[in-house]
């Protein structure tokens, strides 16, 4: 980055010769976000489809959550087959990462799915969407007790609960009932299935400064799908219906879950846990629509596009920038560790001798 003058005595402003990587522009983090989600929310049509295929019925907890262990087992080994291929250090782990990122895998993979799936059993799919949605929640208000320009503002809670309304709004012509019972195997562990996902994502946002997040998401996924895969096993679950079909199914669940967690891992480590948090609101609305596309129902119902449009707004809401910089701010490249700029302006000196005065980006001192 270079200083350029911006032709008013004693300014200086950023002349960025490099633009920002698309995961830090504001556009590209709108589309890598929202491309995420939609894999995610295809991943509903395509794990019942699956269980089809398999010829796994709704009780056997057991060969479900083997199932998915497969599922995560192959999306780390393709993550980590890439970043092998393109130089990463796949193996250079110390012995602490290496014990952070299994601490991550048995969270953020195991423990969060088994919850999600034992709640997902004893709860309407209606009420599992919305329970589930409290994770952005959850995400919010750990961020804001963590870090210190990642806080709960006015304009955040209210594209907070725009977006929650979009979720309950999504499930209204699903075909389930919405009713007010509480169970703890239900929509309790659900929740905490989201609670333990909000954590673990900060956590791993948190090790990701240390470590490569490719590497890091890899091998998550392979050692949270080994220890789903020997629990599935040792509950009894089978697999034995695997054909060509059901193990192309498989494959691409195995890809996208692999694109899907390596570009959230992305863009949680050079952004606000908040901003990105707030996506999660278009899972469910992707979910249902594209099941509905699936089992051949109008993706243009009323509650569909009213959620699309409420979903939306909240995440606009809690995306939209802060008021613009003042005229010879130098803006950091982006990250929540950056701290606010401040005006830098040039000292009344000869030129010579001139030098810059204040702070910038990370804190250094920049002169003076």
């Amino acid at each position: 980055m270079m200083l350029r003058s911006d032709g008013k005595a004693g300014i200086l402003v950023a002349d960025n010769e490099d633009s920002p990587a698309l995961y830090q522009r504001r556009s590209g983090v709108f589309a890598l976000a929202t491309l995420c989600c939609f894999l995610w929310g295809s991943a509903y049509p395509a794990i019942k489809g699956g269980y089809a295929l398999l010829l796994i019925p709704p009780e056997d907890i057991a060969s479900q959550v083997l199932f998915a262990g497969w599922r995560f087992v192959m999306a780390g080994a393709i993550l980590l087959l890439v970043a092998g291929a393109i130089g990463r250090p796949v193996l250079s782990l110390g012995v602490r990462d290496a014990g952070r990122v299994a601490l991550l895998g048995l969270t953020q993979t195991a423990i969060q799915y088994v919850f999600f799936y034992v709640g997902l059993a004893h709860a309407s799919g209606v009420k599992s969407s919305i329970m589930n949605a409290t994770g952005v929640f959850f995400s919010v208000g750990i961020a804001h007790l963590i870090y210190a320009d990642d806080r709960m503002s006015a304009r955040k809670a209210l594209g907070c609960m725009i977006g929650f309304l979009g979720v309950v709004v999504v499930n209204l012509g699903a075909g389930g009932r919405l009713t007010l019972d509480f169970t703890l195997l239900g929509e309790g562990f659900v929740t905490i299935a989201a609670f333990v996902l909000a954590a673990a994502s900060i956590y791993g946002k948190h090790i990701s400064a240390r470590i490569d997040p490719l590497v890091m998401t890899g091998w998550q996924l392979l050692i949270g799908g080994a220890l789903l895969t020997a629990g599935g096993l040792t509950a009894g679950g089978s697999m034995a219906a695997l054909g060509f079909a059901s193990g192309a199914l498989l494959l691409y669940m195995a890809l996208l879950s692999s694109v899907a967690f390596a570009l959230w891992s992305l863009l949680l480590k050079h952004n606000p846990v908040g901003m990105i948090a707030a996506f999660n609101f278009l899972v469910p609305v992707f979910g249902v629509s594209l099941s509905a596309v699936f089992l051949g129902e109008s993706i243009l119902r009323w509650n569909n596009l009213a959620a699309l449009a409420l979903v939306s707004l909240g995440v606009w809401l809690v995306t939209r920038p802060r008021r613009a910089a003042p005229d010879g701010c130098i803006l950091p490249a982006a990250g929540p560790s950056v701290r606010p700029c401040m005006r830098v302006r040039l000292r009344r000196t000869p030129p010579a001798r001139s030098g810059l005065s204040g702070w910038c980006g990370s804190g250094r001192r920049t002169g003076g």
